[in-house]
Formats: structure tokens, C-alpha cells, sequence
């Protein structure tokens, strides 16, 4: 994406597509105002490095389109791939100088991002805004908790099944199609990357995969795009006991 595009992009705070459940969703005309004087876009190729572990960070964003993982390096080099960040997510920490992991494009991301001096000025003058991180954050903690469920208890098929219910559930560009209430999600992770994230080996992601669809319980267009007829069905197969609401 070139600066035309990036200008292009660019649109008051109140029409922003996450605005709903960014950090900034309780703000008022004139902190969206504040807000749209420090903030700017950044854009990223599908596997271009975000930032590097340890780096200085200047900058926290929201992530508008796209997605991203996050990964933690070992010291013997291993690489493990700790989370994803999908539309809506924060990235940074104010107070926190430099990054905690590598973050990566998987898909191509649009970052709306705010200089971080700025931010941490306007924060400290709106309660809301530290609430409303505060808030995300313990959301955060809560599906690190749910994922250390699913790695550790859960099996091949409910691991899949799970991974797939937490993007519908987390994709703020998610369609419903009304007449046949058929969800469809693009996943934004490769077969490689899935056995990654989920501790399995590829050939386990492709035959659980394979035995969803023999089952009825998804349909694949392609490597990427999954229609899931019957979204309660799904989160059967995921061992989830949530009602599943999806939040369109």
C-alpha cells in the first residue's frame, strides 16, 4: 500500500470501521478530535516485521484490517508464536518503551497508530481511555487463560474447531450472509502457522481440517475461506460452553 493509499485510507475517528471496540469507544468530539491530531496510518506487507522484540517503540496503535502474531524467540533460537492480533487490538504499551514480542504481518495490516508521548499525555487527562485499556487488557488475559485450556486439555479436532470460532468471534469484518446464515471467515493463518500456534503438526491441522468438512461442520473455498453453517454447531465441536454470540 503506497501514501496514496494511506491517504486515502484516512477518515474521521467517528466512521472508523473499529471505533465500536477500539479503546477508543467511549471518547467524545473533543477527544476524537485529540485523538485525530496525533494520529496517522501505517501499512504492512503479509510477512513484513511490524517490530522486533526489544525494539523502542514510538508509536501504540490500534490494528483497523488485517491480522498479526505475536512470537517470542527462545535462546537456543526457537521460535513460538504467543498470540494474535486481529482488528480492534492495541498494540503497544504506554509506559513501556520498547516491545515486549516480535510482531508480524500474517496479512496484509492497516494500523491506525498515535505518537506515544501525545497519547500518554491525553490518557493520564481521560480516565475512560486508561479504563477502556484496562478493560482490553483484562480481556486479553482472560483468552491467554482460554488458550492454556485449549493447548493443554483440549484435542486435535476441538483445537481447530476452537481456533476457528475465536476468529469469527474476534474478525470486526466477519459477513453473515442473511439468507442462508451461513458465517463466513478468512483465516489469516497458514496450515504451518496453524500447527504452530496450536502445538500440532501439519499433517494432524490438515486431516482434523479435512474431517470438519467431511462432517458437514465447515466448508472450504479455497485454503483460506471457511463458511460455517451452523455457528452453535462449531462451537460444539470446540467443547465451548459460551452461547456464542457474535458481535456483528
Amino acid at each position: 500500500m503506497g501514501l496514496h493509499d494511506l491517504q486515502t485510507l484516512h477518515q474521521d475517528c467517528g466512521d472508523c470501521p473499529i471505533r465500536h471496540r477500539a479503546f477508543c469507544a467511549r471518547c467524545d468530539g473533543d477527544e476524537l478530535t485529540a485523538l485525530e491530531q496525533m494520529k496517522y496510518y501505517r501499512s504492512y506487507q503479509a510477512g513484513q516485521t511490524i517490530v522486533w522484540s526489544g525494539d523502542r517503540m514510538d508509536f501504540v496503535a490500534s490494528v483497523v484490517s488485517g491480522i498479526a502474531t505475536l512470537t517470542q524467540t527462545m535462546e537456543d533460537g526457537r521460535r513460538q508464536m504467543v498470540g494474535l492480533l486481529l482488528p480492534s487490538d492495541f498494540v503497544g504499551r504506554p509506559g513501556r518503551s520498547t516491545a515486549a514480542y516480535d510482531v508480524t504481518a500474517t496479512t496484509d495490516v492497516v494500523m491506525c497508530c498515535f505518537r506515544k508521548k501525545p497519547f500518554e499525555d491525553l490518557m493520564g487527562r481521560t480516565p475512560h481511555i486508561a479504563q477502556r485499556l484496562l478493560e482490553m487488557t483484562l480481556d486479553e488475559l482472560d483468552a491467554a487463560r482460554e488458550w492454556m485450556l485449549l493447548l493443554g486439555r483440549k484435542t486435535a479436532r476441538e483445537k481447530i474447531a476452537s481456533l476457528i470460532a475465536i476468529i469469527a468471534r474476534r474478525d470486526a469484518t466477519l459477513r453473515l450472509r442473511q439468507a442462508a446464515g451461513t458465517l463466513s471467515v478468512e483465516l489469516p493463518l497458514t496450515r504451518e502457522e496453524m500447527a504452530d500456534y496450536l502445538g500440532l503438526t501439519l499433517e494432524t491441522v490438515s486431516r482434523q481440517i479435512s474431517a470438519l468438512k467431511r462432517d458437514g461442520v465447515i466448508r472450504l473455498d479455497g485454503k483460506r475461506s471457511i463458511h460455517v453453517p451452523d455457528f452453535d454447531r462449531l462451537l460444539e465441536e470446540a467443547g465451548d460452553d459460551a452461547d456464542g454470540g457474535l458481535p456483528i
